[in-house]
């Protein structure tokens, strides 16, 4: 249980404290796409092994294949409705919708991957993957729709207190759960986060870096591919 705990917090920080450089400080446009690029990398190469490659295994094709497809369309359809109240300026929206609706079954994946001795790749990757969607979500919030400080950033720590709720009642429920609803639970995360990488974080990388931030992308796959 503490470890869930402390995996949970290691999520929730950086995505407070990205939240808080976003609405105070206002980075550099090619360092934000970088980190951007860096932690879509992460998150490609956590969708690969931690989350939709066991699914698969375990859970077989189309089981896995509806949970993916469920998870992606959960994502891409909210994100739809608030492109269209918000228009051209929903991304920073769309990033705080992104991270709860991947953040959600992320964590709980997390929470239920340390029960088998894993989670280290993915925790890196869900922690790297928010501290860009915090810090441009934020910034954006702010710069587009010039909302308060203070009102923003309640709503990233509310975010990030859920996420730690769910790793911990993952990592609780984990041995009353069958394997297939895990698999579920992990093939979901994936679509939702792909969804994620497709519609908002790596467009935004290319918008704001441009064609160099492929190799962030690379750098960030690589790392996460390494420690899983």
């Amino acid at each position: 249980m503490l470890t869930a705990l402390l995996y949970g917090l290691g999520t929730a920080v950086p995505l407070v404290i990205g939240a808080a450089i976003g609405l105070r400080w206002t980075l550099p446009k090619p360092l934000l796409a970088s980190l951007m690029a860096f932690g879509a990398g992460t998150m490609i190469a956590a969708v690969s092994n931690e989350l939709f490659e066991p699914a698969f295994h375990q859970a077989g094709a189309l089981i896995a294949a509806v949970a993916l497809f469920g998870g992606a369309g959960v994502y891409v359809v909210a994100n739809h409705l608030i492109e269209t109240k918000l228009g051209a300026n929903a991304i920073g929206w769309a990033l705080l919708l992104g991270t709860v609706l991947d953040g959600i079954p992320e964590n709980t994946a997390l929470g239920v991957t340390l029960a088998g001795g894993g989670g280290l790749a993915l925790l890196v990757a869900v922690a790297v993957g928010n501290v860009p969607e915090a810090i441009s979500g934020a910034a954006l919030m702010r710069d587009k729709h010039g909302v308060q400080r203070l009102g923003p950033l309640w709503l990233w720590a509310a975010t990030g207190s859920v996420l730690v709720v769910v790793t911990v009642l993952g990592n609780a429920l984990s041995d009353n759960l069958s394997q297939t609803n895990i698999s579920t639970v992990q093939a979901f995360a994936g679509g939702a986060t792909l969804a994620v990488l497709a519609d908002s974080l790596m467009p935004e990388a290319y918008r704001e870096g441009g064609w160099w931030v492929g190799m962030a992308t690379a750098a960030g796959f690589l790392v996460a591919f390494l420690l899983g």
